[in-house]
């Protein structure tokens, strides 16, 4: 076990999900049903499947597609989501 990529995978995903929708709509679950307890295990288990398909997919991809060729697609699919919410679109 890498620790050190544990560790920095979890400081990185924790920040990028602070304040996000998935906290209003946990927010929005515990108001509304009350349960606080089941809202948090519906939603780490829901973040643990995400995570899981993300890796698997992940992986599986590393295999055809380089790594830089995938930091650009990545890097170009940011700044085009960022253009559309800027102007509106999404």
């Amino acid at each position: 076990m890498n620790w050190q990529v544990a560790l920095s995978t979890f400081g990185l995903i924790f920040l990028a999900e602070l304040g996000d929708k998935t906290q209003l709509v946990a927010i929005s679950m515990v108001s509304k049903t009350k349960a606080p307890w089941a809202v948090m295990l519906g939603a780490a288990l829901a973040l643990c499947l995400v995570t899981l398909l993300a890796v698997v997919f992940g992986a599986a991809l590393t295999r055809y597609v380089p790594e830089s060729v995938l930091k650009r697609i990545s890097a170009v699919a940011f700044i085009a989501i960022g253009g559309l919410m800027l102007w509106g679109k999404v």
